[in-house]
């Protein structure tokens, strides 16, 4: 366990620790060409030093409810179960049956620090099954993403769900084994549902322009309706009493419309527009992510006042990093395209990084 860390500190080392390797990537990019053998080892090398690094960091964390949210709720679950408790919990009901089968050969600590591996390697490995030797752009993506760490410290189970959904998609191929791996991200967290049925639609129907009509059209409709479509989707009983607590304000947090996470939530659209529209990037399955993720997000903006709307919009923020990096790694379309992958990596943890300095701040 990591405990000579002062736990205040915790996420601030890991932020400093990420600008690093950010501004390393992009003074790096200045001298070599993306497709060099010497820059193909520093990517490899350093994308398995940041893999082992950020999973050892934040799977061997001090056990904390204070610092990291829900990590003291699943800590007490695991502590019962270790006592030989049975699961009584009707929710989320395979992430308990997981629980209990950790505790019986790990303890509390060992079970984190596998949570951890779970969370993060599938974000490694699609971006391997899918990026080859440029893997580490991607996975790098996924690490500087916004919401990466709260998903790995605190809202556990709906980080592992979502990683499980990434997991499904490295076998777009193998349709009853994404099939299995999308059934078993929906029982650790049933939101996952709403991700998996928007990726089901895009197989019978699967173009980006009609999606991001909708997209652009659900704006005005949660501005001008907003609390009509919060009663619909708890009228209809979407997802579980969790959620209608959320839905419904039996759970108070910011109800404010966020005009600052909906400009954050344009960046991978606003990429998808641009390579699919503009420079006639025509790739099937990158349109079915982007697709995903224009419904998904839709969705949230339609709740955007509900309490917690963030667990909502993280239905759709999972998949930020690989929309936004995808095209670029698979197409070259600038001369010099390694310096533009560094200074979109850049550019995008430069919103983390501010929210971290201002948003964040304010909180402490």
């Amino acid at each position: 366990m990591i405990d000579f860390v002062t736990l205040k500190y915790y996420y601030d080392i890991f932020m400093y620790f990420t600008l690093a390797f950010v501004i390393l990537n992009l003074f790096h990019a200045f001298t070599l060409r993306l497709s060099d053998e010497k820059n193909i080892k520093f990517l490899r090398s350093s994308g398995v030093f940041l893999l082992i690094t950020v999973t050892l960091y934040l799977g061997l964390r001090p056990v904390s409810g204070e610092e990291f949210g829900d990590m003291g709720v699943y800590a007490n679950y695991f502590k019962g179960y270790v006592a030989g408790a049975n699961v009584t919990s009707t929710k989320d009901v395979l992430f308990h049956y997981y629980m209990r089968f950790s505790a019986s050969f790990i303890g509390v600590h060992g079970f984190f620090l596998l949570t951890e591996i779970i969370y993060i390697f599938p974000m490694y490995l699609i971006s391997k099954v899918y990026f080859k030797k440029y893997w580490f752009y991607s996975f790098f993506m996924f690490i500087v993403t916004f919401s990466f760490y709260t998903y790995g410290t605190n809202g556990i189970r709906n980080g592992l769900a979502t990683s499980i959904f990434l997991w499904a998609l490295c076998y777009k191929d193998k349709k009853i084994i994404m099939i299995l791996f999308f059934i078993l991200g929906s029982l650790f967290h049933k939101t996952l549902l709403l991700p998996i049925i928007a990726f089901a639609l895009t197989f019978f129907y699967n173009n980006p322009k009609t999606y991001l009509k909708v997209w652009l059209f659900s704006i005005p409709a949660s501005l001008l309706l907003g609390s009509v479509f919060i009663a619909l989707f708890t009228s209809l009983g979407f997802g579980d009493d969790r959620l209608a607590e959320y839905l419904t304000g039996s759970i108070q947090s910011d109800t404010r419309f966020r005009w600052d996470f909906l400009f954050y939530s344009a960046f991978p659209i606003f990429a998808g527009w641009y390579f699919i529209v503009k420079k006639q990037f025509n790739d099937t399955f990158y349109n079915q992510i982007f697709n995903t993720y224009l419904v998904c997000n839709a969705f949230w903006v339609l709740v955007i006042r509900a309490n917690f709307s963030n667990r909502f919009a993280y239905l759709s923020w999972f998949l930020m990093a690989i929309i936004i990096i995808y095209p670029l790694l698979k197409k070259q379309f600038f001369n010099n395209q390694q310096i533009i992958i560094a200074k979109v990596v850049t550019a995008y943890f430069a919103f983390t990084f501010l929210m971290f300095l201002i948003y964040y701040a304010d909180k402490n």
